[in-house]
């Protein structure tokens, strides 16, 4: 069985204030080097539904109605935080292999995060995920980085579908980071 080298992972949360707001699915698709995929994996937690109603305010919301209301449909049938975390890290332990990132030596094991504004979703995990936390490498695949340098410096533009899902959102991530390689030489 092939073995995944990037962890690429996209979260829908209640809003974007780590602490106060929470993570409402998760997405994740173990990739190689070269963004095959190896596996994936979605998942949804449970937050108290009056916590949604308050955080989940404001234009982005309202611009976003039909994502809004599918997170709230489908929050029901959520689980807890701790059952997404054990599950992320069981798909961690089937998908990765235990290596040491190459110049490392402090890395040993840890798995690299990719994805859109990754560092973002990372103050979440922090919180309201800390195994999952430890296994992170402190390193990032952040597909924005690439963004920034495209869109300011090339005036080149990636046209990213916005369907502000977990899933949808991470694949368009990959499909990004794909393109802005195409640009490469060698």
């Amino acid at each position: 069985m092939t073995k995944a080298t990037l962890l690429w992972v996209d979260l829908e949360m209640t809003g974007l204030v780590p602490g106060k707001d929470k993570i409402l699915e998760v997405a994740a698709i173990a990739t190689d080097w070269k963004f095959n995929e190896v596996a994936r994996y979605e998942g949804v937690v449970k937050v108290s539904p009056r916590l949604m109603k308050k955080r989940m305010t404001g234009e982005f919301w309202k611009q976003n109605k039909d994502s809004y209301d599918a997170l709230m449909e489908q929050n029901a049938s959520g689980k807890p935080a701790a059952e997404i975390e054990k599950e992320l890290l069981q798909f961690i332990d089937d998908n990765f292999a235990k290596q040491s990132i190459a110049g490392d030596p402090k890395g040993k094991g840890k798995i690299i995060l990719a994805g859109n504004s990754i560092h973002q979703d990372r103050k979440f995990i922090d919180i309201e995920m800390p195994k999952l936390a430890e296994r992170l490498h402190y390193r990032m695949l952040d597909v924005s980085a690439w963004k920034v340098y495209f869109e300011g410096a090339l005036n080149r533009k990636f046209t990213k579908r916005e369907m502000h899902r977990a899933l949808d959102d991470i694949e368009g991530s990959i499909e990004e980071m794909k393109w802005y390689l195409t640009f490469m030489k060698g």
